[in-house]
């Protein structure tokens, strides 16, 4: 029990870690000061970060300036300033993930998907059909519905100036890889799906989608606590509509979230789904917990 609460105690300091680099993802931090936040010496740091997030931490800042530049994007920001707010030293620095990381270059991000085409795929899974829309370099929707004509219909809402077309040869290896991902989540092999993300949103919603992606895997936080986590006590409500606007299934774990009195409440993808999601993660997280005490 003494190494199971070792390993909880560590993957809590990781995740505050997570926070962190969030709060701070604009300035130029190095594994040494993060080292010190977290008391641990630069090696170890970078060794247990890995171990419990999946990637190191500079992966980990660049995705949360890859947010943050998406944010300023498509607050109509221009191109050059989104990309300085967002903590890149240069302009070339945030091309060389274009092709990778963004999914589209960040003028057709600020522009809803104008001008690019946005290929897609349904698949069935243990909770439904779920379909994944995403340019040849990256995710931009993942949905949970009755239909595959429901959910292209709900693409198109969210990409109207782009060019949807069903996915071909191309890109079949690339949406493979991410229904694994998915899969293995759903199988309980992994604690969260390795996804690509293209969010697009109000600057509160993304704040909120932000922090619920800090929520460790096997545990829930209330509306409540979610608002005062973000720096908004008063803004329950608002944060309940952020989750239930939410457009990635998921990877975006709106489901991890409850009512202060332990109810479920709403979930776009309906109760069944967010009770079966909860009780994945926590039958996985007593798994962990077994297998290293």
């Amino acid at each position: 029990m003494k190494n199971a609460a070792h390993h909880i105690f560590e993957n809590s300091l990781m995740q505050d870690l997570c926070r962190y680099i969030n709060m701070h993802s604009d300035q130029p931090l190095t594994l040494e000061q993060l080292a010190k936040q977290a008391d641990m010496s630069p090696a170890h740091l970078q060794r247990r970060f890995k171990a419990v997030i999946g990637i190191s931490p500079k992966e980990y800042m660049d995705s949360c300036r890859l947010k943050k530049l998406k944010t300023g994007l498509r607050a109509n920001v221009s191109v050059t300033h989104a990309i300085y707010d967002a903590g890149f030293a240069s302009s070339s620095r945030i091309y060389e993930r274009v092709n990778t990381r963004l999914g589209m270059t960040p003028k057709q991000y600020r522009d809803l998907g104008k001008d690019i085409v946005i290929s897609y795929a349904a698949v069935d899974t243990k909770l439904g059909q779920v379909m994944m829309g995403a340019t040849d370099r990256g995710l931009c929707f993942i949905q949970f519905g009755n239909s595959a004509v429901e959910l292209l219909e709900q693409l198109g809402q969210e990409y109207p100036k782009a060019v949807i077309m069903p996915m071909d040869d191309t890109h079949k290896d690339q949406f493979d890889a991410w229904m694994r991902s998915l899969s293995d989540y759903l199988s309980g092999n992994i604690a969260t799906p390795d996804l690509p993300l293209d969010i697009r949103g109000t600057a509160f919603q993304i704040k909120v989608w932000k922090y619920l992606q800090t929520i460790p895997a096997g545990q829930v936080q209330s509306y409540k606590q979610v608002a005062e986590a973000i720096g908004k006590p008063k803004a329950i409500r608002a944060v309940a509509s952020a989750c239930a606007n939410n457009n990635i299934a998921i990877a975006i774990p709106c489901h991890r979230v409850i009512r202060g009195n332990g109810e479920l409440a709403g979930y776009r993808w309906g109760l069944k789904r967010k009770r079966a999601l909860i009780e994945l993660e926590c039958r996985n997280m007593d798994h962990f917990i077994h297998a290293n005490g």
